[in-house]
């Protein structure tokens, strides 16, 4: 049995031009949060308003998940190790599952203190939670607009972007708290935005959490049929079968595949069955690492345990 191999070397390049073009979007909105935190967190106090100190909480997670957002894009830039063979890719991931569990206890936050003011609503200054919100808003929506288009590069960026739509969302909350107790001194206006704003963090949060936690467990890309890769991989001239198919997520926008391919007896090598295979993965499924295992027809059953071929394969031939 031959074992051939092929690694695309942009992968690093990919992430290294995806690292610069994220890198100025991720400082301009790092600035602008950072100082409307300070504003909008001293006008909570003023204020007395629990909507604006719950967005100067969120907007502090902001400023850290910008920055661990901006850290972990320039280390999983760097190259592979012998320690490291597949380089830093993971801790892009790894940041954004710190940012999704950030995100749940801003939310856990925001419920306790809304249950204390629920049962005595403090007096709100609504005049000056207007201003502040507004201008809040302005400074979240900023940040948003630097960050869209690049979340969908990068689930580390997704995570950045989620901190400042959400808060964006609580800006919008303390304005329709201010404009309430202005109009009405309904003062329970102020916790009962601020409770619907930590509904929306804990959504955002969950679907971070879970899509990265998916990546860590190495489940098969959401956008990836296994079943027809499978089939289309097996329709390739000179190939039998396909078995032991495995496809996970590098880190965002980097997918690796490896798999056992049953050669047919015939003219073709194994040279071109590895470069037609890797074709049907590279511009169908843009699978660009993978590690293909070509075997012959009728392998013996030692051979083929001495592969540990029946690892979690659940596409084993019968």
């Amino acid at each position: 049995m031959d074992r051939h191999g092929h690694a695309e070397d942009h992968d690093h390049h990919h992430s290294h031009a995806r690292s610069q073009s994220t890198d100025s979007s991720l400082k301009a909105a790092l600035f602008i949060t950072m100082t409307f935190l300070v504003a909008e967190f001293l006008g909570g106090l003023y204020t007395n308003s629990l909507a604006l100190l719950a967005d100067a909480g969120h907007m502090l997670t902001d400023v850290a998940a910008l920055s661990l957002s901006l850290f972990a894009i320039r280390f999983a830039s760097k190259r592979a190790t012998p320690r490291k063979t597949y380089g830093f890719y993971r801790v892009e991931i790894l940041a954004a599952l710190l940012n999704g569990v950030f995100l749940s206890l801003v939310a856990l936050y925001i419920f306790y203190e809304a249950f204390h003011r629920f049962a005595d609503p403090p007096v709100v200054k609504a005049d000056w939670m207007l201003v502040v919100a507004v201008i809040g808003l302005l400074a979240n929506l900023a940040s948003a607009y630097l960050l869209f288009g690049k979340h969908h590069e990068s689930l580390n960026v997704r995570g950045a972007f989620f901190h400042v739509l959400t808060d964006a969302i609580g800006s919008v909350g303390a304005i329709l708290a201010s404009i309430a107790i202005i109009m009405s001194g309904y003062q329970l206006a102020d916790p009962l935005i601020s409770v619907v704003v930590a509904v929306l963090i804990l959504w955002s949060s969950w679907i971070l959490i879970r899509d990265a936690v998916d990546i860590l467990l190495e489940g098969t890309p959401s956008h990836i049929n296994i079943v027809s890769l499978r089939e289309q991989l097996g329709r390739v001239d000179g190939v039998n079968s396909v078995h032991d198919l495995h496809v996970w997520t590098l880190t965002s926008g980097v997918l690796a595949m490896s798999c056992h391919v049953v050669a047919h007896d015939g003219s073709l090598t194994h040279t071109e069955i590895l470069t037609r295979v890797n074709d049907v993965a590279r511009q169908r499924f843009h699978i660009d690492h993978t590690t293909i295992q070509i075997e012959e027809r009728n392998v013996t059953q030692e051979v083929f345990e001495s592969c540990n071929c029946h690892f979690g394969a659940w596409d084993s031939p019968s």
